[in-house]
């Protein structure tokens, strides 16, 4: 048995890593097709897209496997282990129950809503839909099976999963009868509907509060997506549908490779060739590492889009450094804590990609507009950076030529990436998805055959590392979006919009609210559910205050980049006492002088709206 386990996991997860790189290389096929042979591939869009959703799925899976997906974790604060354990025990078999509906639901999405089929090449687009249920019941089972139980309470896990084939009963009788469903089934059907609607606010209060205790959110979503519309007297077979749409979209392609980008090159030495590189040319300048240390952190950031991930590959390397040119360990952490998020704003960041997608706003625009407050940004706390370093007489040392060039030399692949990506998509050359790919390819081959940092045994490490990402990241875009359909459909950020504007005349005290609520909002949501929940209610807003499109985006993605830094949830100040070992309490008070400089340029951006729109016109 734990042969055949062992086997299936390494089927999983060779399945996986095998459509990750499909999904790579055909985006590059089709761009030499097109610029070499004046030709194309035949259906490569809906190849390209329908490996998202398996990889969507699989990723989610394999990420299920290693407890890795996105959660509030408040849990972790608790002293008491019999409290943690309860909890864990909660938040599995809840887990379990949503998600073996999630399943089910999709089975007659599959048979009735995309009935016939069309052909995705020459595979019918049901057989890369049967992903869904599949994904979907593999995740429920780990799940129940992850839950701490002994002794005759491990029929629980069982029993939950059988209390969600039953809550399905809606679901199963259309996939049996479809629209012809019998008066008797019918009339328990019609139960199942009534009995939603009474039970649908303390199920959402519920699912509020397991999220606060270390549900993962993409359960959240999904459980709250299900109470919501069933509750409406709704079929929930609508969320698949959703999880079908939103892993078929090619904008996300971008997504899983650009996180992929980003571990080949934390995997590989390219950070200790870039920190020498700068080292060498700022060295000599009062404050030079601060320099170093706050551009490789916003390299690093904008490719993955995780700002967790710099924080964890990097936080190592850049604090032995600060640490011998006699930085205070205190401002090391703060330093870093901070710059992990920079990136956010530079191109091709993926929650720009994301927001462009998901308001159907120009992504170039975007790129565009978020690069002078970017800048102002990272000049921000570079000169807070400096001014500290002169304050505290930090050591500079002469500057050497002949060192920088090589150090230049070194780190010139790596420095060419995002010049030639920035230059081919903003060319017209590349389309989104296209320069993942391209991406990826050119640092396999930088990475991989010139410098040979990485073995090619060792490139199943690195999908290994960028999976637990990709799957959360996918996991929550999928479920999110049918929370995100529900808003729309019952059309709240209408509603929402029409109230603001009679609760407040001005302007300028709605951009002073909405800082404070997306403050709250980065600090207990992760960056990609906020874009999907959050971003339907605030654009009717902003259109309703004059409030330029691009402008209201810039201030969004801003404000979530100062969330992770909120005290108390901030998301990478959990990381960060992680990686630097330090109590949580600690790294807020030395994140607290870089939080302070993150908000006066918040403030910038929101009330000064040239930051974002001057760039724009020229486009």
């Amino acid at each position: 048995m734990k042969f055949l386990l062992t086997t299936l996991r390494r089927f999983e997860r060779g399945l996986c890593y095998t459509a990750l790189t499909a999904l790579a290389l055909l985006p590059v096929a089709i761009v030499v097709a097109r610029l070499v042979f004046k030709t194309g591939i035949p259906d490569s869009g809906g190849l390209t897209s329908h490996l998202l959703l398996v990889i969507g799925l699989m990723s989610g899976m394999l990420t299920t496997q290693s407890r890795e997906h996105l959660s509030i974790a408040l849990i972790q604060n608790f002293g008491n282990d019999k409290l943690k354990t309860v909890f864990a025990v909660i938040n599995n078999l809840l887990s379990a129950f949503i998600l073996v509906m999630v399943a089910v639901s999709s089975v007659p999405f599959i048979m009735i809503s995309l009935s016939p089929p069309r052909l995705i090449g020459f595979i019918p687009n049901q057989v890369f839909a049967l992903v869904i249920p599949i994904g979907y019941t593999v995740m429920a089972f780990r799940f129940a099976l992850q839950a701490p139980l002994s002794g005759k309470a491990r029929i629980l896990p069982l029993l939950t999963l059988t209390l969600g084939i039953i809550a399905s009963i809606p679901m199963l009788a259309k996939a049996i009868w479809g629209f012809d469903t019998p008066d008797s089934v019918y009339e328990l059907t019609d139960l199942f509907y009534t009995v939603s609607y009474y039970i649908k606010m303390p199920l959402l209060i519920m699912l509020l509060i397991a999220a606060l205790v270390g549900t993962p959110l993409f359960v959240v979503m999904g459980g709250l997506a299900i109470a919501l519309i069933q509750g409406a007297g709704n079929e929930i077979d609508v969320v698949a549908l959703q999880v079908y749409n939103t892993l078929s979209q090619e904008n996300f392609i971008a997504i899983p490779l650009f996180t992929l980008v980003g571990f080949f090159l934390s995997e590989s030495k390219s950070g200790t060739r870039l920190v020498s590189m700068f080292k060498s040319l700022f060295s000599w300048l009062p404050g030079g590492m601060i320099i170093a240390t706050v551009v490789i952190c916003a390299f690093f950031t904008s490719f993955t889009g995780a700002s967790g991930v710099t924080i964890l590959a990097l936080g190592g390397i850049l604090y032995s450094i600060l640490h011998d040119v006699k930085y205070e360990d205190k401002f090391s952490e703060g330093l870093l804590t901070s710059a992990g998020s920079i990136g956010l704003l530079f191109p091709p960041s993926i929650p720009i990609i994301l927001v462009g997608t998901a308001t159907l706003t120009n992504i170039l625009h975007i790129f565009v507009g978020a690069f002078i407050p970017g800048l102002v940004l990272v000049f921000a706390i570079i000169v807070f950076g400096i001014v500290a370093s002169v304050k505290t007489r930090i050591p500079v040392s002469p500057f050497k030529p002949k060192e920088a060039l090589l150090a230049i030399k070194a780190a010139g692949f790596e420095i060419l990436l995002p010049v030639l990506l920035i230059t081919g998509y903003f060319s017209g050359i590349l389309s989104t998805a296209e320069i993942g790919g391209a991406a990826v390819v050119y640092i396999f081959i930088v990475e991989v055959v010139i410098h040979r940092d990485i073995k090619l045994r060792d490139i199943p490490r690195v999908f290994a590392k960028s999976v637990p990402i990709i799957g959360g990241v996918l996991s929550i875009l999928a479920l999110s979006q049918a929370l995100s359909y529900y808003i729309v459909d019952t059309q709240a950020p209408e509603n929402l919009a029409r109230w603001m504007l009679n609760a407040i005349n001005s302007k300028y005290l709605f951009l002073l609210l909405l800082n404070v609520v997306l403050l709250v909002v980065g600090c207990l949501m992760d960056i990609f559910s906020a874009i999907l929940i959050v971003l339907p209610l605030i654009m009717p807003l902003g259109e309703a205050y004059g409030i330029n499109s691009v402008h209201l985006l810039i201030i969004f993605i801003t404000n979530l980049e100062v969330g992770f830094l909120t005290p108390p949830v901030g998301m990478n100040l959990f990381l960060a006492s992680y990686r630097f070992k330090k109590p949580f309490v600690e790294i807020c008070r030395s994140v607290f002088p870089f939080l302070c400089i993150q908000l006066v340029v918040l403030i910038l951006v929101t009330y000064i709206p040239w930051f974002s729109t001057f760039l724009t016109q020229f486009f």
